[in-house]
């Protein structure tokens, strides 16, 4: 809960976004207000818009730095592994080698099941659809992803009725 507490304290700042635009609200904003007056609230507004973003993105490299340490000291990290004898670098031999035995697994399953594999039960095609949501996910990111799920959702109904 520490991260969200700081999270929340850096968004609201000395006062907080509202407070702010209540204030300037009450300033500039009389019935007989000058467009000089209007250009000069919308830009007050967008500095506070901008101070906002910034308090954001420092609070949220803050919480990832306090996720990474907190992780660091629970699980360790590669330079503790090598201290290890034997099983240290062999754990971080083995562990260098998920992204592409995942990887090059997740093209072989795809190549035969394009190619040989005829009768796949719809839970192994649901499984199969799934390691390559997550693996090509994680090799081409969230955005490619995203891009191509709507194509799969309307292959799974067009297979289905």
């Amino acid at each position: 809960m520490g991260v969200f507490s700081g999270l929340i304290g850096k968004l609201t700042g000395t006062g907080g976004i509202v407070e702010a635009a209540a204030d300037l609200l009450k300033r500039y904003f009389p019935p007989d207000m000058t467009p000089e007056q209007q250009a000069e609230f919308t830009l007050r507004m967008k500095e506070i818009e901008s101070e906002t973003a910034q308090k954001i993105a420092e609070a949220t490299n803050e919480a990832e730095e306090i996720f990474n340490k907190r992780v660091a000291e629970h699980e360790g990290t590669a330079s503790d592994l090598k201290a290890v004898p034997f099983f240290g670098p062999l754990v971080l031999f083995f562990r260098g080698l998920q992204r592409p035995v995942w990887g090059f697994a997740t093209l072989y399953m795809d190549f035969m099941w394009f190619s040989q594999w005829q009768q796949l039960t719809e839970r192994q095609e649901s499984a199969l659809m799934i390691i390559n949501v997550l693996v090509l996910g994680f090799l081409f990111g969230e955005r490619a992803v995203k891009n191509v799920m709507p194509l799969m959702v309307r292959l799974f109904e067009a297979k289905k009725g």
